[in-house]
């Protein structure tokens, strides 16, 4: 039983839900009846998805890189009486270019983001799934993971953590109950796309290498369901990611540089 059925005291938390995936993962979760609490740091479009879902939605703007945030947001669920049994460790963004080049301040928030945040809220609500013996873990990767990525170093380092930490935690977990799985999706068209200054990648790569928020979403679903360890949307995704394993690195960096959009004049 990866994704425990709805009741009245539990929620499915999901950072970074705002939009893309993480709005459509909570359209997901909500369509099969169960509890939401939506975490971003955009009230207004929270409340819209909220208004959208009906039912049994809450509501918390904050950011998560904040530990004092954090610790509110477990107040406020303690408050609200819910028990966190699925947790969506979905909120994350990329830079681009040429790290010699790049912002210290924003790479250093990209960390804590991407992996503090991700550590914190694993830390904070894994003991109580395992304790009541049912949960599930999603934690959003990257098919960056599975490979250094030049133009965005930071970013695949990032996620080749999440990554990690994900697999082994779902290791850690079997025979308690709950899962932990890790999603890699490939290019996605979000708002990911732009806050990254990656428009140009619209432009250059080709239609069928993008998914849409929604097909992410629902493959992300049913990995939770299935309690599968990792989950790569896409058929050309996963033999992508099986090259970025075990083709040799310098042939790699040298394909990954010469095609990521940023490096193009």
């Amino acid at each position: 039983m990866a994704l425990p059925p709805p009741a009245p005291d539990s929620t499915c938390l999901i950072t970074g839900a705002s939009s893309g995936i993480g709005a459509d993962i909570a359209r997901e979760l909500a369509g099969r009846g169960l509890g939401v609490t939506l975490v971003a740091r955009r009230e207004e479009r929270l409340r819209e998805l909220a208004a959208e879902l009906g039912g049994d939605v809450a509501v918390h703007a904050c950011d998560i890189t904040d530990q004092q945030a954090r610790e509110a947001l477990a107040d406020d669920l303690r408050e609200r009486g819910k028990i966190v049994e699925v947790l969506v460790n979905n909120a994350g963004f990329s830079t681009a270019g040429p790290f010699w080049k790049s912002d210290p301040e924003r790479e250093v928030a990209m960390i804590r983001t991407n992996i503090e945040a991700v550590v914190a809220l694993c830390g904070a609500f894994l003991p109580g799934m395992v304790e009541r013996g049912r949960g599930a873990v999603l934690n959003v990767a990257s098919t960056a993971s599975f490979q250094p990525l030049p133009m965005q170093a930071g970013y695949a380092a990032t996620k080749a953590f999440v990554l990690s930490f994900t697999e082994a935690i779902h290791s850690e977990l079997e025979g308690t109950g709950v899962t932990a799985t890790a999603l890699c999706p490939g290019p996605v068209k979000t708002e990911f796309v732009e806050v990254a200054n990656l428009e140009a990648a619209e432009g250059t790569m080709p239609e069928f290498l993008w998914a849409g928020p929604e097909e992410v979403a629902k493959a992300a679903v049913r990995g939770l369901e299935r309690g599968k360890r990792v989950v790569i949307p896409g058929t050309l995704n996963r033999m992508g990611a099986l090259g970025g394993q075990h083709a040799p690195r310098s042939l790699l960096l040298r394909v990954a540089k010469r095609v990521h959009p940023v490096a193009r004049p």
